[in-house]
């Protein structure tokens, strides 16, 4: 059975929450010689009505939560912050159509980054800051959802941890959920803090740093200047974004053994650390030799733009100080593996994660000694754990719903008037929520001359997939709405 009454009181709080964000912004509007008091003050009213409307819908809901519950309330969830929350954009004229305004908030909300504002510049601080904040909100995914709501309808269950993220391993950092969830609720704004002040020691003002912090730590890559990180120029700048995009590449558990328990050689012994760290390393230094190769570049350069631009797709930040498009194709290819691969599970990165590819990798090492030795029981372990059968097909699953997504995407694209490379590049970037792609729609560019078909399908992509797939497409299955 689904608690409708539940799920409507649930998404009315979080409305309500949005409407009061949108009230304090569009009280702060006219410090920063904004236009857009009108716009915010009308999303908060907008907010606020259907806000009300649904926790009268709800009125009298119980506690009860079933998996099905959770599946639905965050979809859900998604959308309603995506669709309100594009009302500034198209109420203050900054974004004229409701399909571009829809895509931005989408892309926000879903830590994506890809954008369709032609004019970051000239836009009033006051929206530039929601849309940093957008993302930032985003990124915190149900650590938000389970402080800020769950406790109010005396809700704390693993399901919706299990309704957003499917990775690998779970670890907790407390027995229970809402507590645990506070600490890296700690950690994510401690992060943002520490990123924002070291941003502005190394120059940038305090606006710029503050964006820019609650995009770095979000993985998600808005900025609040139309050339992004290039148009600070700044060395400096580059090397404190590049740690603290692969520190939030990091699970926040991990994170938490390190900086609250001093546990350095819990972060050492993870397997998942291991490959996001060497692949990382090994990935830069490769790339910084590639360029070195093209002799136009110093040692200095190479090694922090293939640093920067590595780290940047792998935890699917989508920072860029290099149009890498101009690049040699086989840099290309590289960059396409990094899109893949992502950062740690319980980050805020998106793709595939590295902790399923490292199961994937020892699945296909334990098939090759089951050949050679038939009657041998050879388990596949994480962090010495044995991973069970069912984690093992979980993770294969994933994988095949993964590229098969991709290639679905890849072709309705393709259907829709976009080339060969710009479909798959634009597919990759949607579903594992990274921002830039190839051609046309690469770094030095936005994806405002997309199809406006094309547009909606990025949106459902990048839903897809920030949600790790399963829990939109669960919603596909007739199964899952049936009583039992």
């Amino acid at each position: 059975m689904i608690h409708f009454n539940t799920i409507f009181r649930i998404i009315g709080m979080l409305l309500l929450m949005l409407s009061g964000i949108f009230f304090l912004l569009g009280l702060v509007s006219p410090l920063f010689q904004g236009n857009d008091l009108f716009s915010f003050l009308v999303s908060s009213l907008v907010t606020l009505l259907v806000s009300l409307w649904l926790m009268i819908l709800g009125k009298g809901s119980k506690s009860e939560f079933s998996r099905r519950d959770s599946y639905i309330t965050i979809t859900f969830c998604w959308i309603a912050f995506a669709l309100f929350g594009a009302l500034p954009y198209w109420l203050g004229g900054h974004i004229p159509t409701l399909t571009d305004a829809f895509f931005e908030s989408m892309s926000g909300f879903t830590t994506t980054g890809a954008s369709v504002m032609d004019n970051v510049d000239s836009q009033p601080h006051t929206l530039l800051f929601w849309r940093s904040l957008t993302q930032w909100l985003g990124g915190l995914g149900i650590v938000f959802f389970t402080v800020a709501v769950l406790p109010m309808f005396g809700i704390d269950k693993v399901q919706l941890f299990a309704a957003e993220s499917t990775g690998v391993v779970r670890r907790k950092v407390h027995s229970r959920v809402s507590v645990g969830s506070r600490w890296i609720f700690a950690i994510y704004i401690l992060l943002t803090i520490a990123c924002s002040i070291s941003l502005k020691v190394c120059g940038m003002n305090w606006f710029d740093a503050v964006n820019h912090a609650l995009t770095t730590i979000a993985t998600s890559g808005f900025s609040t200047r139309q050339a992004g990180i290039a148009a600070f120029d700044s060395a400096q700048i580059e090397y404190v974004l590049t740690l603290f995009m692969f520190l939030s590449g990091i699970n926040y558990t991990l994170l938490y053994l390190l900086l609250f328990k001093g546990k350095l050689r819990e972060i050492y012994r993870n397997t998942e650390f291991r490959v996001y760290f060497f692949t990382a390393l090994g990935l830069s230094l490769f790339i910084a030799m590639g360029l070195l190769a093209q002799g136009d570049i110093g040692v200095e350069k190479a090694l922090r733009v293939s640093f920067f631009q590595v780290i940047s797709l792998q935890t699917t930040t989508g920072f860029a100080t290099a149009d890498y498009t101009q690049w040699p194709p086989y840099l290309w290819m590289l960059l396409s593996f990094v899109m893949f691969l992502g950062a740690c599970s319980g980050s805020s990165s998106g793709a595939m994660k590295c902790g399923r590819v490292a199961v994937l990798a020892k699945s296909i090492r334990g098939e090759f000694h089951r050949i050679l030795h038939p009657n041998a029981v050879i388990p596949v372990r994480m962090d010495g754990n044995p991973i069970s059968q069912d984690t093992r097909a979980t993770v294969l699953t994933f994988t095949c719903l993964y590229f098969l997504l991709i290639f679905f995407g890849w072709f309705i694209f393709m259907v829709m008037g976009l080339d060969f490379v710009e479909g798959y590049s634009i597919s990759v970037s949607c579903v594992g929520n990274i921002g830039p792609a190839l051609g046309s729609l690469g770094p030095a560019y936005t994806w405002s001359a997309l199809p406006v078909g094309a547009k909606w399908l990025s949106t459902l992509l990048m839903l897809i997939g920030r949600l790790e797939l399963f829990t939109i497409l669960l919603m596909f299955t007739t199964s899952f709405w049936k009583k039992r």
